[in-house]
């Protein structure tokens, strides 16, 4: 059951009283060139636009609704306060509620929704996994419950809220990524969400440039351990030492994951099988102290997928899921999203992991590209938002890249570092070529790949590395 106009007013602080059948609200949007009828605008100021100009163009597109900090000039509409004027009437003509702030008016609205509602909530935060992480939790969860999960990366003070408007009285789980630039931002997040689990996947520096310290990420990521109640669960990553010291903060019991046996839920044996998956053991330890131990090969791709899978066990074993459920939604391939693998140029493999990048995902990646039996290429552009750890961290992929490719290109400024280091680590230098652009990139790769050559392409987004492998793939007959 969707949103009603009677549900806007009311979660925008209209008054209460005898609810009034009114029309549904189909969703809510913040592109005005996505409206379709039924749907509601909401007009945010941007740095770039203010959406306020779109209204017009959103009503004539069929919105039902819309929400504004103040009329646009030469619109005609029905205009309704909700802390001054009755409920909207009971007829399709649309209407725009006027609020003081359309942004915090999202948010008041999404907490309202979100108590409407008695879904298990599940957030997912960390530097380095959390898409991956809700993606293959969602997987394991919907194979016995409905489930609600956000969309791509809908993981901060906008797409969050966007997301729990989208509830519905059937969700028994809904699984939230949350995003991290600056303390208090998981913090607002939890007040609107209200979990009662949280992921921690990792602490490491990215965004280090905009949060500061190490420290100020730690702290921003534990937010969503400290809002969780009494009665919920903390699933911390006991590899990770700066997890751990969260296990001192939460008012929550504490579910240990990872590599080492300390941990109630750990893997080992794993062996990495290139494009066929991984195979390793879990162990669970149980409440009488006994361990049970379970045989899987995944359809997951490289070593540090394991401790994807570990997570998303750990979310459905908290949630009360069977080994059976579990395993059948850690198989599911629709919810392997982040690496790609296409047929490329000259009979040639490309490894599409351009989503983004940072040096541990990088790090991973050329941990993968280990894995094939073939001539190893890496493309890798720079990593942004590392702050005081730019240089470090590129070096220490440079440093991996030396012993794993057979040819590497680098991509922007910041990635020289990589170059330098893979050549001062025994790369010869004629194998390592630097690029400033994508373009020059593609020019270079066309010529170098050959048959049963394996080509890795990462980096962050703003390089546009979506373009080398674009470029160099061969397209679908």
């Amino acid at each position: 059951m969707p949103l009603h106009l009677y549900d806007v007013y009311r979660g925008l602080g209209g008054a209460a009283g005898t609810p009034r059948p009114t029309p549904p609200i189909q969703r809510f949007v913040i592109d005005s060139r996505e409206v379709e009828p039924g749907d509601c605008f909401i007009a945010l100021k941007g740095e770039r636009t203010d959406g306020h100009r779109f209204i017009g163009q959103a009503l004539e597109q069929g919105a039902r609704a819309a929400l504004a900090s103040h009329p646009p000039s030469g619109l005609h509409a029905r205009y309704l306060d909700p802390r001054r004027d009755s409920p909207p009437k009971a007829d399709d003509a649309p209407v725009i509620f006027l609020v003081d702030d359309t942004l915090v008016a999202l948010q008041r609205l999404a907490a309202f929704w979100r108590r409407r509602h008695h879904p298990t909530v599940i957030g997912v935060t960390g530097s380095v996994g959390k898409t991956s992480t809700k993606e293959l939790l969602a997987a394991v969860l919907r194979q016995r419950h409905p489930t609600l999960w956000n969309k791509g990366n809908l993981n901060n003070e906008i797409g969050l809220p966007l997301s729990l408007l989208r509830l519905e009285p059937e969700h028994r789980f809904a699984v939230l990524e949350m995003g991290f630039y600056v303390e208090g931002e998981i913090r607002q997040l939890c007040h609107i969400a209200q979990p009662h689990v949280g992921i921690i996947t990792n602490i490491g520096p990215i965004h280090l440039e905009r949060a500061g310290s190490m420290e100020a990420i730690y702290r921003g990521k534990a937010e969503l351990v400290q809002a969780l109640p009494s009665q919920g669960r903390a699933i911390l990553n006991w590899d990770d030492e700066w997890v751990r010291k969260m296990a001192d903060i939460s008012p929550a019991p504490v579910f240990r994951y990872g590599l080492t046996p300390e941990a109630d839920l750990w893997a080992d044996e794993i062996v990495s099988r290139g494009l066929e998956g991984v195979r390793f053991r879990f162990h669970h330890r149980q409440p009488n102290g006994a361990v049970e131990v379970l045989h899987v090969h995944l359809p997951l791709l490289g070593r540090h997928s394991v401790h994807t899978a570990l997570r998303a066990a750990a979310g459905g074993l908290v949630c009360g899921l069977a080994w059976e459920d579990i395993i059948r939604g850690l198989r599911d391939v629709n919810a392997q999203l982040r690496i790609e693998v296409a047929a490329g140029l000259n009979g040639s493999t490309i490894i599409d992991d351009t989503y983004n990048a940072s040096p541990p995902s990088t790090i991973a990646a050329l941990n993968l590209l280990a894995d094939m039996e073939g001539r190893r290429i890496a493309v890798l552009g720079d990593m942004l938002e590392l702050g005081s750890y730019a240089e470090t961290g590129h070096r220490l992929v440079g440093r991996r890249a030396a012993d794993v490719v057979d040819a590497l290109i680098t991509v922007g400024s910041l990635s020289r570092w990589i170059r330098e280091e893979a050549i001062a680590g025994g790369l010869r230098s004629e194998r390592a070529f630097h690029a400033n652009t994508a373009e020059e990139a593609i020019e270079r790769l066309e010529q170098e790949i050959g048959p049963g050559d394996f080509v890795l392409v990462k980096g962050s987004r703003a390089l546009g590395m979506e373009a080398i492998v674009l470029a160099l793939s061969v397209p679908k007959r």
